[in-house]
């Protein structure tokens, strides 16, 4: 009988812990969607909270910190118009780590150019209090055909 109930009470602790990755993953997913919007509407104001304020950002054409991503994406310098995401893929660490794999066709306007690229792009979340914050976004240049492994 005691072996019954410690295993009912393993079962459910294992179910509230799937329950609770499950909702992180959901969480990080919409928060990447709303990441997309705030780049393409280029509003500085909630990405610079989304941003941790040692969040690093590399690019096909270099790396930078914040401040230097927030002014590229006030000034237009890259204006990130359109993020098409194709797959999505999160990995939860704990209750306060998660990463999220997105690959996307990202229109974007580029030095007076308008320009489409395929990528995958990798974002890494930490939880602060209750809030997310984005400590790195990286872009991959990749092939149409390439898949994120589930």
């Amino acid at each position: 009988m005691r072996t019954l109930i410690i295993g009912i009470l393993l079962l459910l602790t294992g179910a509230q812990t799937f329950a609770q990755t499950d909702t992180v993953e959901q969480e990080i997913k919409e928060l990447s969607k709303l990441k997309w919007q705030w780049m393409a509407d280029k509003n500085v104001a909630e990405l610079a909270t989304l941003f941790h304020d040692k969040s690093k950002f590399v690019h096909m054409s270099g790396s930078w910190k914040k401040d230097r991503e927030l002014e590229i994406i006030e000034t237009g310098s890259i204006w990130y118009k359109k993020a098409d995401v194709h797959d999505v893929a999160v990995e939860v660490f704990g209750d306060d780590t998660a990463i999220l794999w997105n690959r996307i066709t990202l229109m974007a306007h580029v030095r007076g150019n308008d320009v489409s690229n395929e990528f995958t792009v990798t974002e890494f979340y930490q939880k602060e209090g209750d809030a997310w914050k984005l400590l790195d976004l990286t872009f991959s240049s990749v092939r149409d055909t390439h898949e994120i492994e589930h």
